[in-house]
């Protein structure tokens, strides 16, 4: 992980009050290879595309591609992972995706994520939220994904 230095919380993790605008974190890797395209498209997105990769020579793609929810979903375990350090986990309240290229077999998957936007809660003083900007890319530094969201981050205790 990179960032500034900062210490995480003595809960694991960073706190609202750990976290700045520009601060930045990148992931481990993960390696995606045309049998596990193959069995999470089987499961939850069985498209010609991105369960047979002669069928898919036809299509748009031109080949294999991974379902853009494979690609957010390895995303999100990249970052569960240690890419985005959050105390209380990664707490979605809202967010935008894209998927600007294909993620193919072979491809090894790194997010690399930026602090947007820091905001402490005006009803809630044990939260605030943070936007957080993702890019997830592939070997060859390729985007093939971005996702702008907005998690719930708890702030320190009394004793924090």
């Amino acid at each position: 992980m990179a960032g500034d230095g900062r210490a995480a919380s003595a809960s694991g993790g960073l706190t609202l009050d750990d976290l700045s605008v520009g601060q930045r974190f990148e992931s481990g890797t993960h390696a995606l290879d045309e049998a596990q395209i193959v069995a999470f498209a089987a499961q939850f997105d069985p498209q010609r595309f991105h369960l047979d990769a002669e069928a898919a020579r036809d299509t748009l793609f031109g080949g294999l591609a991974a379902s853009g929810w494979h690609t957010a979903s390895i995303t999100m375990r990249l970052l569960v992972g240690g890419g985005a350090p959050f105390a209380g986990g990664l707490i979605g309240a809202g967010g935008e995706i894209a998927w600007p290229r294909p993620t193919r077999p072979g491809d090894v998957l790194q997010v690399f994520s930026v602090v947007q936007e820091v905001t402490p809660s005006r009803f809630k003083p044990e939260r605030g939220s943070v936007t957080l900007l993702s890019e997830t890319r592939n070997q060859r530094g390729e985007v093939v994904q971005t996702l702008k969201a907005r998690l719930i981050v708890p702030r320190r205790g009394p004793a924090g």
